[in-house]
């Protein structure tokens, strides 16, 4: 007599109990396997086949992951726990804005822009937000004598508009710097600014003179220095 399996075809004498007796695999155990012989196709660990050829796909157990439920408290719910950290979203009244002064004597124009602009918007604090103003305000002066490297003084050109058709005017830095430094200077660290209200609430910040005084002694500035911009000599 051949051994006795737990689940064996239909016909198989190892003992008295008929096939429609016989408990079904783990987690199968019922009417839907019993009474598999008339289901005809094939579904998982052999429900719906015939009893005679179910029993081989019905040895393995149908095996899931435990529930949280089931097991509190595991090292894997620790874990998880642990490493749960919130996102940090800046607030408006969080904002701590600083007053800064930028003496422009000797600074390359450009360079120099690019370090007012991050300033503006607040790049250079852990609060940063794309979507708020964050940044501080920012005091230049000695406007003119910023420096321009190379022939762009004479080569680059600055472009108005007046709205009209055939309304466009030119001019080069040299003479804009010579007329008006201080715009000039607002110019360039505009074009470095978002394009929307945000990139001129930004610019509201910026007081940039000609000369070497201004008038926010009260604000008490403290002075920053942009050795990076430092032109050559």
């Amino acid at each position: 007599m051949p051994p006795c399996r737990p689940w064996r075809p239909l016909g198989d004498s190892c003992s008295g109990t008929s096939a429609t007796e016989r408990p079904g695999p783990p987690g199968r155990a019922g009417p839907d396997h019993v009474g598999a012989a008339s289901v005809p196709g094939r579904h998982r660990n052999g429900v719906g086949l015939p009893v005679d050829r179910a029993w081989p796909y019905a040895l393995a157990p149908v095996r899931r992951r435990p529930r949280a439920a089931e097991h509190p408290g595991t090292v894997r719910d620790a874990v998880k726990r642990e490493t749960t950290v919130r996102t940090h979203s800046t607030k408006a009244s969080e904002i701590e804005r600083t007053w800064y002064v930028v003496d422009a004597e000797g600074l390359t124009l450009g360079r120099m822009a690019t370090e007012v602009a991050r300033l503006l918007r607040g790049k250079h604090k852990t609060t940063f937000s794309p979507h708020l103003d964050t940044g501080d305000h920012v005091i230049i002066v000695n406007a003119d004598k910023v420096v321009l490297t190379s022939n762009k003084a004479e080569a680059k050109m600055v472009y108005r508009h007046s709205g009209y058709p055939g309304g466009i005017k030119s001019t080069t830095y040299a003479k804009l710097l010579d007329e008006k430094p201080a715009e000039a200077v607002r110019r360039t660290v505009r074009g470095m600014l978002p394009k929307n209200r945000l990139g001129r609430q930004m610019l509201r910040k910026l007081k940039v003179y000609a000369g070497p005084d201004h008038p926010h002694a009260a604000q008490q500035p403290e002075p920053i220095e942009f050795a990076a911009a430092r032109a050559r000599s």
